[in-house]
């Protein structure tokens, strides 16, 4: 591999620890994990699947968070070092022009992007069935709504970090009402974040006997990392074992031009449901990646990732060596 380059702005206080002594993990567990635990908000039945971002020098995002009517929510979140979190009790509301889409139902699994001059915020949003809504924000205090980027039903909406082709781009998962027992991967184009189409295939749930642990659905993580190899993209995937399902998650590489095209895909999983917090809790044995840091001068990566459908953890990578598994792991041959 040439010398990598990795897009995007230095990250010198990223969350950050090193490899564990004796390890080999091309990403390992903070020794800290959790990080945000269920209950932090006086109403939190659980946190999970939030969004991450760079902000004002430390660190914004949005979270989910369960309140103990079960109730799937969204609250805005601050944090100077990226672990401590102080998470705002208040529901996040947002404004729109359009009272019908605006219109609150229920809202999970968001992620976070900056795009130019503002922050875009995508979720799994409530209308007539789960759909991927979209909202931006310029300071984290007020959310402006936009129409929802595709019909019912569809989840797992993350955004690329710029234009592609002079359009914004997106990764989503069709779906069905319920836990749906398939998804593939698909990419889809809009000149200005309303009217969305050219939907491109990416990828679709490996043979089993090739991958398991991502062989009966799979989904896009968070926000793709953009890199001289290609667009890093973490992503997570079901076995359906029986025991219920098992959600872990890994790495491919996406074509810079036509991110549809897979140049890789990893056969192994990074991180899969192995400690007591990630296989305990709401929904048992999950490991589910929402967002990503990356200091682009050291190539140090952070991920946050929801557990057991309950609390929030990180765990901790190098790029080059990511892609380097990516590659040498690949069953997109």
């Amino acid at each position: 591999m040439s010398e990598l380059k990795i897009v995007g702005a230095a990250l010198p206080n990223i969350p950050w620890e090193e490899r564990p002594a004796g390890s080999n993990e091309v990403m390992w567990r903070y020794s800290a994990n959790p990080i945000i635990k269920r209950n932090q908000l006086p109403d939190s039945n659980s946190i999970f699947n939030s969004a991450v971002v760079p902000f004002r020098g430390g660190f914004a995002g949005v979270f989910r968070c369960d309140d103990r009517n079960r109730r799937m929510a969204l609250h805005v979140g601050f944090s100077k070092d990226g672990i401590n979190w102080d998470i705002k009790p208040e529901v996040l509301r947002f404004s729109c022009d359009d009272t019908e889409i605006g219109q609150w139902v229920y809202g999970y699994d968001p992620r976070v992007t900056f795009i130019e001059d503002r922050y875009w915020v995508s979720w799994c949003n409530g209308y007539h069935g789960p759909t991927i809504g979209l909202a931006w924000t310029k300071d984290f205090e007020s959310f402006h709504q936009v129409e929802n980027a595709f019909l019912p039903y569809n989840r797992n909406g993350v955004l690329f970090p710029r234009k592609i082709g002079g359009r914004y781009a997106m990764l989503s998962r069709p779906s069905d009402t319920g836990h749906t027992a398939f998804g593939d991967i698909f990419y889809s184009e809009s000149p200005d974040m309303e009217f969305w189409g050219r939907h491109r295939h990416v990828m679709q749930p490996a043979p089993f006997e090739v991958s398991a642990w991502q062989c009966m659905k799979i989904g896009a993580g968070p926000i793709p990392i953009e890199t001289s190899e290609g667009w890093l993209l973490f992503h997570h995937g079901v076995l359906r074992s029986c025991n219920g399902y098992v959600y872990s998650f890994g790495s491919a590489l996406l074509d810079l031009d036509e991110p549809w095209k897979v140049i890789a895909r990893s056969g192994p999983y990074l991180i899969s449901p192995q400690t007591p917090y990630e296989c305990v809790g709401d929904v048992p044995n999950v490991a589910f990646p929402c967002a990503a840091l990356c200091d682009s001068a050291t190539g140090r990566l952070a991920i946050y990732y929801g557990c057991a459908d309950t609390v929030t953890s990180l765990a901790f990578g190098r790029v080059s060596e990511i892609i380097d598994f990516t590659r040498n792991t690949n069953i997109e041959k």
